[in-house]
């Protein structure tokens, strides 16, 4: 991630989108495996209907909305003879959709696909046996050539993928209000090389009477811990507080839980009221210096005309450059699809190189490809792009990456427990424990 650098506002991602349309037209993908004419198996074989592929979005409104639109026309363009049926439900940041999901898989009336967050968070759909393992079609498709071998091991259980990703956000991103922290004597081109340095420069803001971190509900506060556990620990480290290898009850693991609660302690007082928005909001006025939120605050900042490099500023988490704590959409084959032909076509045209540019220069996050121009996207996001093919990768926490819902629920649950007074820093980490004790088994 570039340290101080301009990102494009909105009116140029659409221009973006504009331009991309006429790449489509020059390099369109009709012949691509998983077409609906071509009479291919499906993943897991026996004859296909390819007739229609209805699909389960929680991208309802917004640039989500914006960014579907713009995938729908490219599989119109590529499957011409699929009718995309658009299952979209808006509300509650997907739970909405997920709920609606859930009775869906239980009554044995799946969609042809559905969006999820790829990784662990798949992990109940797999053990409950409601998706297929679809690791046949990145050869097919071509996508070991061209997705980071450190995203295929974080995709990848018991040597098998079962969901293709259209894009990836990054999470251990801060975002800095720079006339705050010039207003108490601190350089704000010059990031603090790591967590201890940062907490220094916090405790000036403090002192000077404002809000060194903001922060919002309890999953915004797992967010931030999830970051600072990844400066402390390192990538092996952190990962292997995912697989058993790391000890949540180690020395090392206290250390991180401390310097946690203390910058909870400096954060505003009505974080577990706001969710991240709002929170944000708090840098962009003025009255904090950093927040620690996914790169998806590209658009908020661009929805109030505000230019990175001037008004707002963004460096990867002290102590976590040159790493890249991912999360990402994915699509899956659900078990007894209707129609798994137009599931295939979809999650062909998904992990092609002209839908995730058409996807993600409106969405704002990157693609999952490495092979796209760069040139295609605004600034912030060729940024990323660079960092994500040479980056370590690693797995988010609060976004599905790294654990399955259940442990995501229960750190949550700890953590605001903690936030709220009602435990310290002893007995989160005992909390932590109980609910990562499923983990690596």
């Amino acid at each position: 991630m570039k340290r101080r650098t301009k990102t494009g506002r909105s009116s140029t991602i659409f221009a973006l989108v504009a331009a991309g349309s006429l790449v489509l037209a020059a390099c369109g993908n009709g012949d691509s495996g998983g077409s609906s004419d071509d009479g291919g198996g499906t993943a897991g074989g026996g004859e296909e209907d390819a007739s229609e592929v209805q699909v389960m979005t929680w991208w309802a409104q917004g640039s989500e909305k914006a960014g579907l639109e713009a995938l729908v026309e490219v599989f119109n363009e590529q499957h011409p003879d699929t009718e995309f049926v658009n299952a979209a439900l808006a509300g509650g940041g997907g739970s909405q959709a997920k709920q609606k999901l859930q009775a869906d898989l239980q009554a044995e009336n799946p969609p042809d696909t559905f969006q999820a967050h790829a990784g662990a968070e798949l992990q109940d759909y797999i053990d409950a046996g409601q998706i297929e393992d679809v690791s046949n079609l990145y050869d097919e498709f071509g996508l070991t050539d061209v997705f980071p071998e450190t995203l295929m091991e974080q995709l990848t259980v018991d040597d098998k993928i079962y969901s293709i990703p259209s894009n990836v956000h990054r999470s251990n991103v801060t975002w800095v209000n720079p006339a705050v922290l010039e207003e108490v004597g601190i350089d704000p081109s010059s990031p603090p090389a790591d967590l201890d340095a940062w907490m220094a420069d916090m405790e000036k803001v403090a002192d000077a009477g404002k809000i060194p971190v903001s922060l919002g509900m309890d999953w915004t506060q797992t967010h931030l811990l999830e970051n600072i556990l990844l400066s402390e620990l390192g990538p092996e480290a952190y990962n292997g507080l995912w697989d058993g290898s790391t000890d949540w009850g180690g020395s090392e693991v206290n250390s991180a839980l401390t310097k946690f609660g203390q910058i909870v302690e400096w954060s505003n007082t009505d974080r577990d009221g706001l969710d991240w928005e709002p929170a944000l909001q708090q840098v962009m006025e003025g009255n904090a210096a950093y927040n620690v939120m996914g790169d998806w605050a590209v658009a908020a900042y661009d929805a109030q005309d505000m230019t990175g490099g001037e008004d707002y500023l963004y460096w990867p988490v002290p102590g976590t450059d040159g790493i890249f704590n991912y999360l990402a959409d994915s699509f899956t084959l659900p078990v007894g699809a209707p129609h798994p032909g137009g599931t295939k076509a979809w999650l062909d045209t998904i992990s092609s190189a002209e839908g995730q540019l058409a996807f993600n220069t409106v969405k704002g996050s990157i693609p999952a490809r490495t092979d796209i121009d760069a040139a295609e996207f605004p600034e912030y996001q060729q940024s990323a792009m660079e960092d994500f093919s040479s980056d370590t990768i690693v797995g988010s926490l609060a976004h599905g990456a790294a654990a399955p819902v259940a442990v995501s629920t229960a750190v949550n649950q700890a953590i605001v427990k903690f936030s709220q007074g009602a435990s310290d820093v002893d007995t989160l980490q005992q909390e932590l424990v109980a609910a990562t004790d499923s983990l690596g088994q």
